[in-house]
């Protein structure tokens, strides 16, 4: 049984063009979240699916240094991109993270993983509904499931948000981590404006000198000292951008 962790990653952004390659401490963000994803227990490969585009070489190039396998595929059609990637690195289960989440943590998703494999689930995630900080979401599928989304999803939601059909759709089985409550599920903890990038280095000055492996905890401790920090970038939901698809079908 294979398991890859495929991570979504370009250079195009909206609100913040080339947010994964700005610097976040010593490295870029890109490069936290690769790392990071490396450390998660149980996975046989990552893997860094990015369009097949131009101004995607210098996020293969972090890739590729840091010992990550790369793919490319549609810059649009994500989850034609997601299929292609992980057909091609031959994944029977595949665990889905953005290259916008920084603070991942391999602990959170490992244990996601747990959960998948000991339900013996089709479908696992930590936000159905949401309880973790938005930026450590992770979701782990079979690649049957994945391969089924692929030929049956139609909605450009669908394709462009990679899971939505799956996490709809009433046959498929699924299981979701609940988070410690004590409404850590409000943290914005991803990057995806100025008003993220100012908060993420907020909070990677105060990290403890040379930790390099620590948790949610960590970072949830400073903003339990500093609650003044969460304010920087409060909002918006974490349903934004697929809520925006979604309406966008509809106009």
């Amino acid at each position: 049984m294979k398991i890859v962790v495929i991570v979504q990653a370009r250079m195009g952004s909206s609100r913040l063009p080339g947010k994964v390659l700005l610097p976040l401490g010593e490295i870029s963000v890109l490069e936290h979240v690769l790392t990071r994803c490396k450390a998660i227990i149980n996975v046989d490969v990552v893997c860094c699916a990015m369009p097949d585009t131009d101004d995607s070489t210098p996020i293969a190039l972090l890739a590729e240094r840091l010992d990550i396998q790369v793919f490319k595929g549609p810059e649009h059609d994500v989850l034609e991109r997601y299929y292609g990637a992980a057909r091609a690195v031959k994944a029977d289960i595949v665990l889905r993270v953005t290259a916008d989440c920084p603070m991942i943590d391999p602990k959170v998703c490992g244990s996601v993983l747990e959960l998948f494999c000991g339900r013996q689930v089709e479908f696992a995630c930590n936000n159905m509904p949401p309880t973790w900080p938005h930026g450590l979401d992770c979701e782990v599928v079979t690649f049957a499931s994945l391969e089924r989304a692929h030929l049956e999803a139609k909605r450009p939601h669908e394709r462009e948000h990679v899971t939505p059909w799956i996490r709809s759709h009433p046959n498929i089985s699924k299981a979701n981590l609940i988070g410690p409550a004590n409404g850590i599920e409000e943290h914005r903890w991803t990057i995806d404006n100025e008003r993220d990038y100012e908060f993420l280095q907020a909070v990677w000055k105060r990290l403890p000198v040379g930790c390099k492996a620590w948790n949610y905890k960590v970072p949830l401790k400073i903003l339990q000292t500093e609650p003044e920090l969460a304010e920087i970038n409060k909002g918006p939901d974490r349903l934004e951008g697929l809520e925006k698809s979604i309406m966008e079908e509809l106009s």
